[in-house]
């Protein structure tokens, strides 16, 4: 090809491709929480992010001999980085903040030990009412910090969302984190 070609066709390149990437930046992927096929909530996964979803099942905690049910957990872990982990869950049973608070002291231990409350916290997540807590502990030996939060849904549901990250993780997923929480849409 010849020289003032190729510039040509490099420039068109260039040029369709930054008219591309805007759109790409903003790829993240749509998911819907759901419980017995109704719609609760919606948010969106940042790229390079995996999301599982465990459906139900019975959870026996530390130190009891009594199995509690455990609602499907929809969890968002990076591709490439460890240190963090954010799951979101809407469990039956459970429609005000007191109950929300019961809830996670009976489930924390799972996610993190040693747990010690720093701040309590009224705030809104997607134009909901919601309440968040955050403090330290400790996961697999290592220390952590955690947030819950817990958001206010219709008809007498709440979301709970729980991030458990290690010291010193990378700032850039904690804005992953930020734009989870900004996508999150309750369905009416």
């Amino acid at each position: 090809m010849p020289r003032l070609l190729r510039k040509i066709f490099t420039a068109g390149c260039l040029a369709a491709l930054a008219t591309i990437s805007p759109s790409l930046t903003l790829a993240d992927m749509p998911v819907t929480y759901k419980d017995e096929g109704r719609a609760l909530f919606h948010l969106s996964v940042p790229d390079f992010w995996t999301a599982r979803a465990g459906g139900a099942r019975s959870v026996t905690p530390p130190g009891s001999d009594e199995a509690r049910l455990v609602n499907r957990v929809i969890g968002l872990t990076p591709v490439s980085e460890k240190g963090i982990w954010m799951g979101f869950i809407s469990p039956h049973g459970v429609s005000t903040y007191e109950q929300s608070l019961e809830y996670l002291r009976g489930v924390g231990p799972f996610l993190v030990k040693n747990a010690e409350v720093q701040e309590r916290k009224q705030i809104h997540v997607g134009g909901r009412p919601a309440a968040r807590l955050t403090g330290s502990g400790s996961r697999d030996g290592k220390s952590v910090n955690f947030t819950a939060v817990v958001v206010d849904l219709p008809r007498d549901r709440v979301a709970i969302s729980v991030v458990v990250m290690e010291a010193g993780v990378n700032p850039d997923l904690v804005s992953d984190v930020n734009s989870v929480f900004e996508s999150f849409r309750a369905v009416k």
